[in-house]
């Protein structure tokens, strides 16, 4: 699915992220979520240059802002399903990045658009690597596609580095809600 689709819920979605920015109300958006971000606040969606399935390295970008919202990690391993990404919108400030997708992340305020997944658990990825059988092999020639034993490795420490970042992110997001 691409947020460039003609679904019927796309335009509506766009308009809510534009309405709680608006409103000051922080938005959070994961892969999908983030590109639907981007495009609402200005950026473009488009073709990756590969495509990026399973574990790889995502960096935190040098600059204030990603040190705010990710601390001094470096890097991490991140989770990665998509084969298009974001542009950074307009006075946004890339956060993530990595070799194969210069922008996994932005920040733009209290709003945080991902391109890289955090928040996955060991159900969702065995679910997404069986569902996804398919798609992995269709694009197992991409430098940045791993084979399904390859993802589903060291799942238990994998995750657990993982939610750490999504800690990170997540507890500043959440410091910026209004009761």
């Amino acid at each position: 699915m691409s947020v460039n689709d003609d679904l019927p819920w796309i335009a509506p979605a766009l308009g809510l992220i534009r309405e709680a920015a608006r409103n000051d109300i922080p938005v959070l958006g994961h892969c999908l979520g983030g590109q639907l971000m981007s495009k609402a606040f200005g950026g473009t969606v488009g073709p990756n240059p590969v495509r990026e399935i399973g574990w790889g390295e995502v960096r935190v970008s040098q600059n204030g802002l990603a040190r705010a919202w990710l601390g001094e990690p470096g890097s991490f391993l991140g989770f990665h399903w998509h084969g298009e990404a974001f542009t950074i919108p307009p006075g946004a400030t890339r956060i993530l990045e990595n070799e194969h997708c210069l922008n996994q992340g932005f920040a733009l305020g209290i709003h945080v658009g991902l391109q890289t997944h955090v928040e996955m658990t060991d159900e969702l990825v065995r679910s997404w690597v069986s569902s996804g059988r398919a798609e992995i092999e269709a694009h197992a020639k991409s430098p940045a596609v791993q084979k399904p034993a390859e993802i589903e490795s060291h799942l238990g420490p994998r995750l657990d580095a993982l939610h750490e970042v999504a800690n990170r992110i997540y507890d500043r997001w959440v410091a910026s809600l209004r009761r």
